[in-house]
């Protein structure tokens, strides 16, 4: 397997429909210009790529300076296991240096995954839920 990372590659929403759906991941994948918006208003974009095919991706709104929140990271399945995940997170954090801060919220599938790459569990935070 040759997977491929690049920075600030944007892929079509067709193909990020496609990945958060066999990772899968909650999003609104039936709503296309909708996802494309969350793309275009990322600042940082990291994907996975094998040949064509787009396997994985994180998502990440940041300052590059103080905090990150790693909006989205996703694997699809048949790459799951591979070291991917934990390499896009790893990329991500390069990215974004050693003066920031990497916070993201977890599906309740993936508690047990995150501390495995390192991460911390935090118990302080706070959330307004979307409407839909």
């Amino acid at each position: 397997m040759n997977i491929t990372y690049k920075v600030d590659v944007i892929p079509s929403a067709e193909q990020i429909i496609e990945l958060y759906n066999d990772a899968p991941l909650s999003r609104p994948t039936t709503d296309s210009l909708r996802i494309g918006k969350m793309y275009e208003q990322s600042n940082l974009v990291i994907t996975a790529w094998n040949g064509d095919e787009l396997v994985g991706v994180a998502r990440s709104l940041t300052d590059f300076c103080f905090a990150c929140y790693l909006s989205d990271l996703a694997v699809k399945k048949h790459y799951q296991k591979f070291g991917i995940g934990r390499e896009l997170v790893s990329l991500t954090k390069k990215k974004i240096g050693d003066q920031s801060m990497l916070l993201l919220l977890s599906v309740e599938t993936a508690m047990e995954y995150y501390p495995k790459i390192g991460m911390h569990k935090v118990e302080n935070g706070f959330i307004i839920n979307r409407l839909r």
